[in-house]
Parts: structure tokens; sequence; C-alpha cells
């Protein structure tokens, strides 16, 4: 029986702050920022009004493509040969001007901000950075950012006006989109061909298809699985191969497999990851372009259903 051939491409909710975002640009071509702090709250960056009093400033750095570290191993020849490439946390440098027209309006509003950036080591969370282009919502960008250096208070400064320059470093280097791109598989029972004989059935679920990343460089999936079910295998070959998972899930119960830092959590939020078969074991990503997949689900009935999400990822902003 195979999974709905015709899969739904769903994106998740809209998301408020970008749609506000072209509210705030004042001239054609220049670029809409966001801070959202971690307890939620965002911030305008590029919002030149008094009433806000603080805005991004034009030296900006840091925000192109991803930095890399090349591994290499010498060869006898001379010469070294590239071993592996790996990506490289960022730091990006974002330059603001706040300012106000009295000592204390000046200090709430830098006060405010700082905290508003600071709170990422009180928190132990990252903020998040989104930048939207005049190109349209469906290419912003986001990026988790802790806040390391900038409020220091430079001399001369800290009166009606200060122009800090933060350092931002993102663990992730790569940017991503502001919402995940979601595929959905429906268990599809069989009809009959040749009434009123018995029709042809199977315990597996067998679906070939291709899933489109459009972002820049490799995406880690989420896989969520609901049952009924007993096994379920999912194959990358253009990722480098592919897992299974060995488990009895009644119907409405539901495994996740997250394929980034490895996770696996059962109906009850249990540790599942021994269920995985290891050593053979590939969580694969999701290359740029098509991918084409299998997904196999072993004891599948009505109400076996699959998921597959993920944030494209782009190198710069």
């Amino acid at each position: 029986m195979p999974l709905s051939v015709g899969a739904n491409i769903v994106t998740g909710p809209e998301d408020p702050t970008v749609g506000d975002l072209a509210q705030w640009s004042e001239d054609i071509g220049t670029i809409d920022a966001t801070w959202t702090d971690p307890d939620g709250q965002v911030w305008q960056l590029s919002n030149t009004d008094d009433e806000l009093g603080y805005f991004t400033t034009d030296q900006i750095a840091g925000w192109g493509a991803t930095p890399i570290e090349l591994v290499t191993d010498p060869l006898s020849r001379g010469g070294e040969e590239v071993r592996f490439v790996r990506a490289q946390p960022r730091r990006i440098t974002w330059p603001l001007h706040i300012h106000g027209d009295t000592h204390l309006q000046f200090l709430t509003r830098y006060r405010n901000l700082m905290r508003a950036f600071t709170m990422t080591t009180h928190r132990r969370a990252p903020g998040i950075l989104r930048v939207a282009r005049p190109d349209g919502e469906d290419n912003v960008r986001e990026i988790e950012c802790w806040y390391e250096d900038g409020f220091r208070g430079e001399p001369g400064q800290n009166w009606v006006y200060a122009n800090p320059v933060l350092t931002l470093m993102a663990p992730d280097g790569y940017w991503r989109a502001t919402q995940p791109l979601v595929f959905r598989y429906d268990y599809a029972p069989g009809r009959p061909f040749l009434r009123p004989y018995p029709s042809l059935s199977t315990s597996r679920v067998l679906g070939d298809m291709t899933i489109d990343n459009p972002g820049e460089v490799d995406a880690w999936p989420v896989l969520q699985l609901t049952g009924p079910a007993s096994a379920f295998t999912a194959t990358n070959p253009g990722a480098g191969g592919g897992f299974t998972l060995t488990y009895p899930l009644a119907a409405g119960q539901t495994v996740t497999i997250a394929t980034n830092r490895p996770v696996v959590r059962g109906p009850a939020g249990e540790n599942l990851a021994g269920a995985l078969s290891w050593p053979r074991a590939v969580l694969w990503p999701l290359r740029s372009g098509a991918n084409p997949v299998t997904l196999t689900v072993a004891g599948a009935g009505i109400g076996t259903a699959l998921t597959v999400s993920f944030r494209p990822r782009f190198e710069g902003a």
C-alpha cells in the first residue's frame, strides 16, 4: 500500500513580525532587521523613528558566506589533500546608534536594548537576528546568536547618545528560513480491482518520493511517525544511507526523530535512540536541490502518517 503520492507541502503558521517588516523600511533597497530576545520580545533595529531612539548604522560585517575550516593531510609528493570541510561559527558585527533628548531618556533606551541582547547570557539561550530584503517576505532569513561584546560604554558617550558595536556569535554559521517546510504523507488503503474477489494487501507501506530542499546547503529534517506501525525505514542514498527504527506504535502514538544532534523520542518522551539500526544507521541530511528518498513503514494501517519538516539554510543573510 503506497503512501499518498501527492504529498502536501505546508509552511508553518504566518509570523506576524515578518509581515510588519515592510512597514519599517524607509527607502527602497534598504534592509529591515529585528532582534528577538530569549523571552520572545521583538526589537526593531532598522526603524529610524525618533520615538524609538535607536537604529542600525551602515557598518554591519560578518553576514556573508559562512566561515569554514579546511582539514588537510600532507602528501608524500608534496602539497596537501583536503580531507573534509567543516563549517565554523560566525561572528556578526552589528553597529547601533542609541540617542535621547535627555540623559534619562537615553539611559532608559540604552538599558532596555542592552538587556535585550545580554539576556542571552542570563537566560542561557540564544536570541534571533532576522534580516528582510526588498525581494519579499519569502526570502527573510534569520540566525540564532549569542551576545558576546559591545555594550562597554565608550569614552565620550553614554550621556545622550552611544554607538555600541555589538559582536554576536552564531554557533551555526548558516542562516535559515523563518518557517519550516513540511512534507506530509498519509496511509492510502488499497481498493479491490476485481470485485467480488478479495483485494491484495500488505503490511508494508513503501514510498519512493522526491523532497526538494530550496536552500543552499544541507538541511537537517525532523521526521515524525504516527502509528499504527511496527518499524520504519528512511533512506536517502545521495546523503550517505539510511536508518531503521524498530518500535511498535499503536494507533495515534507518535515517535519523533531529529537528525541534527540525533534525538529519538517516543510517545511518552522516552529516549528511543537504542531502537535505531546501529552501528550502520545514518541520520541523513537533505542536500540542496532534489533528494530522492525511500520511506517504508511496516505494520501500517488506517491513521498511519509521516511528516518530514526542515528549515532551508543559506550562506548569508
